[in-house]
């Protein structure tokens, strides 16, 4: 009688939910565009090898290009992880 529950419960998903394909979830379809974007802004960073001069304020700094660039683009992550944040929480639930 034991083997007989047990393999009903096996297979018996009734109460289970349905599976999603990983691409089809909602959490994954928002951060797509993402990764696309990031992987993309990487490429043209590290391919941009040559010395710059930059204007920081006052002093002026030699560096290359790329590590602007990539000071740019933290920058830019951090503005709008901070836009996000501050969204979300900022909404109402009855507005």
């Amino acid at each position: 009688m034991e083997r007989r529950l047990m393999a009903r419960t096996s297979t018996d998903r009734t109460d289970q939910k349905p599976h999603t394909p990983f691409l089809s979830r909602p959490g994954v379809r928002r951060l797509m565009p993402f990764v696309l974007i990031t992987a993309i802004a990487l490429v043209f960073i590290f391919q941009n090898s040559a010395s710059t001069e930059i204007r920081l304020l006052i002093p002026e700094v030699t560096m290359p290009l790329w590590g602007a660039l990539l000071i740019a683009w933290g920058l830019g992550i951090l503005a709008c992880a901070f836009t996000v944040r501050r969204r979300r929480h900022t909404r109402r639930p009855g507005a």
